[in-house]
């Protein structure tokens, strides 16, 4: 039963249309960071990078290394949107794009993480059987079908994404509106809508759909009668954060995602000049490989759906400590503001001396670093090791304040801690963190 599940051949439209698609989107991911400035402000204009902690060995290149790097990126996307050399230019560009985004958490952003999870999947799927230059230099490898599990990994990873984005919503503050208020107050400029923004039923508005949103989308994309509804949904959704929150590729990716859900002959018509085959056998190929596919698609979303879970093995609120916010799906969640200072005592002496920090971040990571506390760890290691190197050894304290979207602020660092002595525990809370309670 699983294997006539799972290796039914079905029509591979959708799979080598999305390729192109993603091809051409990560194609304007890597150009567009470099004509807006973006890889210039992040990668070479700081003195250093915050790595994620344990891959400090990937370091930026020296002087515009970056601009070409990101450049060699670009072009491999272009040979994924044509499907040249298909399997080799995802695998390249996907352990590019993992090296960047491991580089730096202050531009840190969940649709990164997710551009490395589906370079890691498109790099094991048949996405260059049809529509492809791969498939005209040697046609023998064209095929119209693939196998089931194919959509069926697609779909599962979309689901794991929009279920968590929505469960994470369910908390005080997003429910009575204030976060999304909070929010559109920064919008409160922008053209034509930003006087709109600030109206009051517009954040609960905001809240609840964003809420549902999530939570019901990819059922209402299954079912068939709400299949239309749920993407004219999904347009409105995805183009309003564009416009509103400038966040990439991302809202036209998750578009693309939509054409997994239509059928293949109205996807064949639209996107492959009306393709008059249709594959619609009753056809089930089962592989050799079957058993080691089972196994590690069984693990990779074991790892997928516990992930976000992590934080509750965590002491006090992820809101608050960060701890296990990555790689969870809490997207646009909260709104953290604070203001710390790095105090630096030398050992066996009392000369004491308070960091300033422009001399060593640059403006977006002086934004990140205030309420981080694994950013505020690495800045106070930085320190340590960069007067070790003049000789001296010294201590590390931190006098921190935070505001959780717009709260009172509270003690966040324990400022009797001497920070620089302390070593990052990846699955333990860190007591140096201050609990949320404190006043």
């Amino acid at each position: 039963m699983i294997d006539r599940w799972l290796f039914k051949r079905i029509d591979n439209s959708a799979l080598v249309v999305f390729r192109a698609l993603f091809g051409l989107l990560i194609t304007i991911e890597a150009f567009g960071a470099i004509f807006t400035g973006w890889v210039r402000r992040i990668f070479i204009e700081p003195n250093f990078t915050f790595n994620f902690i344990g891959f400090e060995f990937l370091q930026p290149l020296p002087g515009d290394g970056m601009l070409w790097y990101y450049g060699i990126m670009g072009v491999f996307g272009v040979f994924v949107m044509l499907g040249y050399k298909y399997r080799l230019s995802i695998i390249i560009y996907g352990l590019m794009w993992s090296g960047v985004y491991l580089m730096q958490k202050s531009s840190y952003n969940n649709h990164y993480y997710l551009l490395m999870l589906l370079c890691i999947i498109m790099s094991f799927l048949p996405a260059n059987r049809w529509f492809s230059l791969d498939a005209k230099i040697k046609p023998s490898i064209s095929r119209i079908s693939m196998p089931r599990w194919v959509w069926l990994v697609i779909v599962l990873q979309l689901w794991i994404v929009y279920t968590y984005a929505s469960v994470a919503k369910f908390y005080p503050d997003w429910l009575d509106g204030s976060f999304p208020a909070l929010l559109m107050q920064s919008k409160a400029d922008y053209w034509l809508v930003g006087e709109f923004l600030q109206q009051g039923w517009v954040r609960y508005a905001i809240a609840y759909f964003g809420l549902l949103f999530d939570l019901l989308i990819i059922p209402m994309l299954l079912w068939k009668p709400t299949r239309l509804p749920a993407f004219i949904a999904a347009i409105f959704f995805h183009l309003f954060n564009s416009f509103i929150f400038h966040i990439g590729i991302f809202p036209y990716m998750s578009l693309a995602f939509c054409i997994f859900f239509f059928p293949a002959e109205k996807i064949n018509k639209l996107f492959l000049l009306n393709r008059k085959k249709f594959y619609d056998k009753a056809e089930v190929i089962v592989p050799s490989w079957r058993n080691i596919l089972i196994v590690v698609t069984a693990i990779w979303f074991v790892v997928q759906i516990s992930l976000p879970l992590r934080h509750w093995f965590f002491e006090d609120d992820v809101l608050w400590t960060e701890e296990g916010h990555r790689l969870s799906w809490r997207m646009m969640l909260r709104g953290k503001t604070g203001h710390l200072d790095f105090k630096v005592v030398e050992k066996g002496t009392s000369d004491t001396l308070i960091i300033d920090k422009s001399e060593y971040l640059s403006r977006k990571q002086l934004r990140a670093i205030k309420s981080k506390p694994d950013l505020i760890w690495q800045f106070s290691k930085r320190l340590k090791e960069d007067y070790a190197k003049k000789g001296k050894n010294i201590e590390v304290y931190v006098n921190s304040k935070v505001s959780v979207n717009g709260g009172v602020y509270r003690p966040f660092i324990d400022p009797k801690v001497d920070l620089a002595s302390k070593e990052w525990n990846h699955f333990k809370h860190h007591d140096w963190i201050l609990p949320s309670s404190s006043q």
